[in-house]
């Protein structure tokens, strides 16, 4: 009995020389569990009439300086267009300035290569704004932009608003031929 007790407490004081270590060195690690990402996006009105687009951020966090992607790939665009218009939720409330706003031919980027602006195209920017505080910009390319395997962005280099949330930007379109603009897709941003 005296044998089985010490060859216990043995086992346990070498346990505790391997166990305890190994617990302090690993805590540092488990700081950062808070950052997780969800593999959902959540979209106000999710119905067949609502497309979801393709974004990308640098920044996410509150008051940050961010630059926004906003594309529009080849599939998200059915004929030439001559006017796009990017709808801003009332909500987000961020300084816009023509100078910071751009509408470029885009390589989107991946797990091996990153976003970038490949050439400017040039355009004329308008920024509306209306008495119930909605906001919208208009881009009227010089040349039509056409229906090609190109991908095109609207990009914002902004600051991030104060409030934090879920912020959906809506886009529409005039196709080439036709007079009034059509529903192209919507953007969900999130700003942590």
């Amino acid at each position: 009995m005296l044998k089985i007790t010490k060859k216990l407490t043995l086992n346990i004081k070498i346990l505790r020389f391997f166990i305890l270590p190994i617990i302090l060195v690993s805590t540092p690690f488990f700081n950062n569990i808070q950052d997780a990402r969800a593999g959902m996006e959540f979209q106000w009105n999710q119905d067949s009439s609502f497309r979801r687009l393709k974004w990308f951020q640098k920044e996410n966090k509150r008051r940050f300086r961010n630059t926004i992607y906003f594309f529009l790939r080849p599939s998200d665009r059915r004929t030439d267009l001559l006017k796009i218009n990017l709808a801003i939720p009332k909500t987000f409330k961020s300084t816009l300035k023509n100078e910071n706003i751009s509408f470029c031919k885009v390589k989107i980027g991946g797990f091996d290569s990153r976003t970038k602006c490949l050439e400017d195209i040039p355009a004329d920017i308008e920024i509306n704004t209306d008495e119930s505080g909605l906001r919208s910009l208009d881009f009227y390319p010089y040349s039509p932009i056409s229906s090609d395997k190109n991908s095109y962005a609207i990009v914002l280099k902004i600051f991030n608003p104060k409030k934090s949330g879920l912020f959906q930007f809506h886009s529409y379109g005039q196709p080439k031929g036709k007079s009034f603009s059509s529903y192209l897709g919507s953007w969900t941003i999130l700003i942590d």
